[in-house]
């Protein structure tokens, strides 16, 4: 009896790794997120009981210890758990907590890496974290928490890194994540892009600069990535920068 926590990717089905379907196909419960795509559901067996515990931005969601509860109690049950996460398990998905979960109920966890959209969603908008003469480095943060009053992260000092910054669940929280990057030494003019939806049908590619990111309409599930390479497009003509409103 296992539970495998497994990496969907960042939308596209066709992300998913060869390892991830086989899993699926052969799962006896899969328990999701709320933005698995249902193409991706539907490689589970039929009769594969099938759970979403997604967290919904202003609606009631399943509290983490709940569905650590979901977890250990099929786990005991069945042989083959999938714990389906967007992105990779590891990346802000709270897997290492679910594992840590699991193990102490005395249940064998894997991991499935998945393509995080910290990487994938720029790259989807012809946007290279890292490029020679531009940027070496890149670095991943989440404003889940406000940025004003998060005391996990020194966004004074990821403004002066210089590496590109790519920031995860900031779409509510951009005016906040705009005026601590600017209080800590971005240039007003500095690119930014806001990646929507990537790789789905939806995706949409909004290019500004840090000292206009508040003015755009930038909406669940969205990347944002701030540094010169922002203002790349390596796979597509570079678009005119838009200023509140979404194209």
């Amino acid at each position: 009896m296992t539970v495998h926590l497994v990496g969907a990717g960042p939308g596209d089905p066709e992300l998913l790794t060869m390892r991830a379907v086989n899993l699926l196909q052969r799962a006896d419960v899969v328990i999701h997120d709320r933005l698995i795509d249902s193409r991706v559901l539907e490689l589970a067996p039929p009769s594969a009981e099938r759970i979403d515990v997604g967290k919904r931005p202003g609606a009631p969601s399943t509290a983490q210890s709940r569905i650590n509860d979901v977890l250990i109690d099929r786990g005991r049950l069945f042989d083959c758990v999938v714990r389906l996460k967007g992105g990779d398990p590891f990346v802000f998905g709270r897997g290492g907590e679910e594992a840590l979960e699991l193990r102490a109920a005395g249940i064998e966890v894997t991991e499935t890496p998945g393509i995080t959209s910290s990487i994938a969603a720029p790259a989807a908008a012809g946007i290279p974290v890292t490029m020679r003469g531009v940027s070496s480095g890149f670095t991943v943060v989440t404003a889940h928490t406000d940025p004003r009053h998060d005391p996990t992260l020194d966004w004074s000092a990821l403004a002066r890194s210089g590496t590109t910054l790519v920031i995860l669940m900031g779409a509510a929280r951009t005016r906040q994540i705009a005026g601590r990057l600017l209080d800590g030494g971005l240039a007003p003019d500095t690119p930014v892009a806001v990646i929507h939806a990537a790789t789905t049908g939806e995706e949409n590619t909004q290019r500004t600069t840090l000292d206009t990111l508040p003015d755009l309409d930038v909406r669940n599930p969205s990347t944002i990535v701030v540094g010169a390479v922002a203002a790349q497009s390596v796979l597509n003509p570079i678009p005119t920068p838009t200023t509140g409103v979404s194209r």
